[in-house]
């Protein structure tokens, strides 16, 4: 595996391949699995996969080595982390979009419980 930090086009490849085009897609992937309702743990396989395709381009476009554990791994992990901040980011967005009566934004990231506006009863005590 060339070196990221000895090659200024190794690092042009990481970026344009890995970073924008893997790390897109893995974004994209993310937020798609999450708009279904699906959980969490459904970004890991396909994270796997793009790597591969990740780890695919680089050997076709720039011969780096196909079979390597190295490169192979450090796609993964990056695909990975953009899969989880995509799944993350929509579904905040959908637990303040569809129940937005119960749930305040608290974030980027999360979301809390609405606190009640009216002094009076919490309709869950009632009945």
């Amino acid at each position: 595996m060339r070196s990221l930090f000895n090659d200024s086009s190794a690092l042009r490849d990481f970026l344009l391949i890995t970073i924008t085009m893997g790390g897109g897609a893995a974004a994209l992937t993310g937020r798609t699995i999450a708009a279904a309702w699906r959980p969490w743990w459904h970004v890991i396989p396909f994270m796997l996969l793009l790597g591969a395709v990740v780890r695919f381009l680089h050997f076709a476009l720039f011969g780096d080595p196909l079979l390597s554990l190295t490169g192979y791994g450090v796609d993964t992990a990056v695909c990975l982390a953009c899969g989880l901040v995509g799944f993350r980011l929509m579904r905040v967005s959908q637990m303040i979009t569809c129940y937005g009566w119960i749930n305040e934004r608290a974030g980027a990231y999360s979301w809390r419980r609405r606190i009640a506006a009216s002094g009076g009863a919490n309709p869950s005590e009632s009945g």
